[in-house]
Order: structure tokens, then C-alpha cells, then sequence
């Protein structure tokens, strides 16, 4: 999961809330928010647990979709969570 592409993903926190962001790296992001390094948000959340993941082919468009993922209400989140399908 690291290389030239741009991931937009969801996690959620020990408290059950939801936490969506992006990056070049997912696995490496995931440890650093369990480690306290990652947002703000989930530095208090933490652990934390992967739970959705995309593939696009630059920030701009990993954006966007963060962005729209963040409009959704929970349901639809976990909704969409659920369809996730590691390849």
C-alpha cells in the first residue's frame, strides 16, 4: 500500500467514532496514529482500526473523496466501510 498513489481511508477509534484522512501510506499511517504522531483527533482515540481504503492517483482526487466521505452521516460511513474488500 505505498507508492506514487494517494489513499483515502477510515478508521475507527477505541471510542467508536470515525476518523477519515489520507495518505501515501496506509500502513504507515495507521501506526502512527496508534503510536500518538497521528491527527489531533485520534491521538486520545487511539487505537485505532482500518476499516475502509481507496486507491487514487494523485492528492487532489484523494481530497475530493476525503472530503465527500466526510459529508456522509455515520450510518452511510459504516455503510460504506462494510462494502470494503481488502484486494
Amino acid at each position: 500500500m505505498t507508492g506514487k498513489f494517494w489513499y483515502t481511508y477510515i478508521v475507527q477509534c477505541a471510542d467508536e467514532t470515525l476518523y477519515t484522512g489520507i495518505t501515501t501510506d496506509v500502513e504507515r499511517r495507521i501506526a502512527q496514529h496508534n503510536c500518538g504522531k497521528g491527527a489531533k483527533y485520534t491521538m486520545r482515540r487511539a487505537p485505532v482500526v482500518l476499516k475502509y481504503f481507496e486507491k487514487h492517483d494523485n492528492r487532489s482526487a484523494a481530497s475530493k473523496r476525503e472530503y465527500a466521505i466526510k459529508q456522509l452521516n455515520r450510518m452511510d460511513k459504516i455503510k460504506l466501510a462494510a462494502t470494503f474488500q481488502p484486494a
